[in-house]
């Protein structure tokens, strides 16, 4: 079990790909076993053989149909003429578009993306620093696996089997928290900035002009979570739904979808969501490996040996999801950890909801930091850069996340209230 553990780490340090890193270790942890290697194909095909499994490719499509048919931009274009008369407008903008977009796309990547296609070339323009720009778009950008809809949030609500729609409600707050102390940060380090500091007033018609435009888009979350809540749809009908209405809205009012953006909208949703779906089908063979040879219950009694103190275990826990979620993928690091720390945490009275939102953000704070750190690698592309010069520039605003992260494991009503009421 040591082996297996060790090579599956070396794999990944050796820049294999994630889900090859996986199965490399579980076939040869199946050879030493003297499993019949056609499980592993089965275990699969398991593993992804799942209904709610279905909102992952149609929330993905649903983002880059958005992003594509000129969503994104009416929503940038929104933040902006509510804060872009402030002093690191272009900054605070940043921050605001990514908490709207969270609110349609369901994906991180796609969060960063849509967000720093549009600012990133505008802040370089304005004399931003590249990687201070950068930056900021991809700790924006994490928050789209926080507010909900989260494509994280329904993989880890199907391995937890537990409410969608509550897990949604219960990162809410959560993901404001986590936008507006981002955006406290983003105001302390422009007070001295000598760019993007023109003497500009609220403009309110331009407000209302691009609320108007925007308005459309902002209904996605309402529609998605409300119809879940309100037993209308399934997680999965509502991501269908999500696809549907963004296919409208782009295509039929914005008419801006055109048969180019729609394929490549449709490729892109193709390729990241395979990606996604096969890290699940053999990270799902791997865990089941674990599950057999009893691996939950030796990390649980390895951290209860820390004491019966919930509070140092969640330190624990958090600090081994940190750590781990640097060198793991998302989806990957659901599927494994989900099952060896979920019967330690209800065992210890910890509410789902908190310890599902608590998982989901370390996970965003992952994807901020190298290797793996997916929405790094969109920023530092779009702004040409290389993901070891934003480093640097990435500190202050992953210590801030870190922070927000010890609120959301230790102030549990933040997490509770909106589900509690539903």
């Amino acid at each position: 079990m040591i082996l297996l553990i060790v090579l599956l780490l070396c794999l990944i340090l050796l820049s294999i790909p994630i889900f090859l890193s996986i199965g490399l270790s579980t076939a040869v942890a199946f050879l030493m076993s003297n499993l019949p290697l056609f499980m592993i194909p089965q275990k699969m095909f398991d593993g992804v053989n799942s209904y709610v499994l279905l909102a992952v490719p149609l929330f993905m499509l649903a983002g880059s149909l958005m992003d594509q048919g000129g969503m994104s931009k009416r929503l940038v274009d929104l933040s902006e003429s509510l804060v872009g008369h402030f002093r690191g407008g272009l900054a605070i903008t940043s921050i605001l578009s990514s908490m709207l977009f969270a609110g349609v796309s369901g994906s991180a990547a796609a969060d960063t993306a849509a967000v720093g296609s549009v600012l990133i070339p505008s802040m370089k323009k304005k004399g931003y620093d590249k990687n201070f720009a950068a930056s900021i778009i991809a700790t924006g950008g994490s928050i789209g696996v926080i507010i909900p809809p989260s494509i994280p949030m329904i993989i880890f609500a199907f391995i937890a089997n537990i409410s969608v729609g509550k897990l949604f409600l219960a990162g809410v707050i959560p993901g404001i928290i986590i936008g507006l102390s981002l955006i406290l940060l983003v105001v302390f380090k422009t007070r001295n900035f000598e760019i993007d500091n023109e003497s500009k007033k609220f403009d309110f018609l331009k407000f209302k002009k691009a609320f108007k435009d925007a308005v459309l888009a902002l209904g996605i979350p309402f529609i998605v979570v409300g119809g879940i809540l309100g037993g209308l749809f399934t997680a999965t009908e509502s991501a269908a739904v999500a696809v549907i209405y963004a296919f409208v809205i782009s295509g039929l009012i914005y008419k801006e979808l055109s048969l180019k953006k729609l394929y490549k909208a449709s490729i892109y949703a193709i390729n990241t969501s395979s990606i996604i779906l096969i890290i699940i089908s053999i990270a799902t063979v791997f865990s089941w490996f674990l599950s057999m040879n009893n691996i939950q219950q030796m990390l649980s009694n390895t951290f209860l040996l820390l004491g019966n103190n919930k509070y140092i275990i969640l330190l624990a826990i958090n600090l081994f999801l940190l750590i781990m979620g640097t060198f793991v993928e998302t989806t990957a690091s659901l599927i494994l950890f989900v099952p060896v720390v979920t019967p330690l945490l209800n065992s210890l009275g910890i509410d789902p909801m908190t310890y599902g939102v608590m998982i989901v953000t370390n996970l965003a704070i992952g994807m901020l930091t190298p290797p793996l750190g997916i929405c790094l690698m969109v920023s530092s592309s779009i702004a040409e850069t290389k993901i070891l010069d934003i480093s640097k520039a990435i500190t202050p605003f992953l210590l801030i996340m870190i922070f927000d992260l010890l609120l959301i494991t230790f102030v549990p009503f933040l997490t509770t209230f909106l589900p509690s009421i539903y």
